[in-house]
């Protein structure tokens, strides 16, 4: 698998992910990974549903870019991103982010680099629905941003 990317409407399996990130692989001796899933609130509110939205093709573009650079920042064995898109029910996993490395931090710091530019930088638009039928665009938070700070150069 090496470094691979995919944004995709359809479900993901964590442990075939898992293994894919370290198929053939002896020299990494740390394996990180992340996996975000839709829950029941946002900002003190309740909502049945998410629904996400991207720009094909500059998607892909710009998470291959962001995934080169964390190569380039960090020793990494391979790297994974999956990014769901479309309508998702409450519990659905959202997104998929793995790094292996020979040492731990290397993976550790990699896999939230890659979450952070996630939450800030990717073209990734999300709308939640509330208990009372309203569709919500969600915004970024300022939490999110200033954790983006601290990765640059």
């Amino acid at each position: 698998m090496a470094f691979s990317i995919a944004v995709q409407s359809e479900d993901f399996d964590v442990g075939q992910e898992y293994s894919s990130l370290i198929a053939n692989d002896k020299s990494a001796g740390a394996v990180v990974f992340f996996v975000g899933r839709v829950r029941d609130f946002n900002d003190g509110k309740k909502i049945t549903s998410l629904s996400l939205e991207h720009y094909p093709g500059m998607t892909e573009k710009i998470l291959q870019q962001i995934l080169d650079e964390a190569k380039s920042r960090w020793q990494l064995v391979s790297a994974r991103i999956v990014h769901r898109v479309g309508d998702l029910q409450l519990g659905d996993q959202i997104v998929f982010v793995g790094t292996t490395s020979a040492h731990r931090e290397h993976a550790f710091q990699a896999a939230e680099f890659l979450m952070d530019f996630l939450k800030t930088r990717a073209p990734f638009w999300k709308k939640e629905l509330d208990l009372e039928g309203q569709t919500v665009w969600v915004e970024a938070k300022n939490k999110d941003d200033d954790a983006n700070l601290r990765w640059k150069k």
